[in-house]
């Protein structure tokens, strides 16, 4: 099954997500736990920042790591030489693993764009030693991501044409509804929290650049707009992100939600 993520680079995906996803990997590892040793999955594992994030813990033997988009993929290949993580393509929903083979399974931004999330819930369990964990993580992303509502609320007030072109709330983001996927799929112990990290911009360039070019079809969109548009656009995105003061460092909380349930 298809993922529903516009994937357009690694870079891209950086830009505008991966370097959050490595702060998101502190709390959540240390909310899901991490076994003293054997083989773990990273399930839609991007371009790695959850697989790094595992591979400090030195007790692991094998660390697996699986994404829709081959150029993820390629780029986690090029960013690590540990010997112990295997990178591949795949998809979540049908995952390419014999029943019963990890000590742990880990889905870190993923579930709210698979196709199907229920079904790869079921496949995590599938996966999984008796009595291993799985562990998921999802953004809050209507009321915990206050970077992203600043810049689309902008956006919906100044481009009505724009609307096809911002993201829905998506399934699994709102609260309780990782829990009761897990629960519904078999899991038990389930329990579920909230994450918290700050998305810190150096200044109002690197909040637009990646919110326009770094994924989705916007950036087609806004390019194809006369210029005096795309100033407008700009311009008022730019007196939200100052709130009338001077450019420079803004920081933003945001929340994720997390789940962890045992086979």
């Amino acid at each position: 099954m298809p993922s529903n993520f516009v994937a357009k680079s690694a870079d891209g995906y950086e830009a505008i997500m991966g370097r959050w996803s490595r702060r998101l990997a502190i709390p959540f590892l240390k909310f899901s736990d991490v076994p003293a040793k054997g083989c773990v999955l990273d399930a839609g594992c991007g371009t790695g920042s959850l697989t790094q994030a595992l591979a400090a813990h030195r007790g692991l033997t094998a660390i697996e790591a699986l994404d829709f988009d081959e150029n993820f993929v390629a780029a986690l290949r090029a960013r690590t030489s540990d010997p112990r993580i295997t990178a591949q393509r795949g998809d979540v929903c049908a995952l390419p693993y014999a029943n019963e083979t990890f000590d742990c399974v880990y889905s870190l931004l993923v579930l709210h764009f698979v196709s199907d999330a229920h079904r790869a819930i079921r496949e995590m369990r599938r996966v999984l030693r008796p009595g291993a964990t799985a562990a998921a993580t999802v953004w809050d992303t209507y009321g915990g991501m206050p970077s992203w509502r600043l810049f689309w609320d902008t956006v919906r007030a100044l481009e009505p044409e724009a609307t096809d072109a911002i993201p829905r709330k998506r399934p699994m983001t709102s609260e309780g509804e990782l829990r009761s996927a897990f629960e519904s799929a078999g899991f038990k112990e389930v329990v579920d929290t909230m994450l918290a990290i700050r998305m810190d911009y150096i200044n109002f360039d690197d909040f637009w650049h990646p919110m326009v070019y770094g994924q989705g079809s916007f950036g087609t969109l806004f390019d194809g707009l006369p210029e005096a548009r795309r100033d407008r656009i700009r311009s008022g995105v730019r007196a939200a992100y100052l709130a009338g003061d001077n450019d420079g460092p803004r920081g933003f909380a945001s929340i994720a939600w997390a789940v962890k349930g045992t086979a």
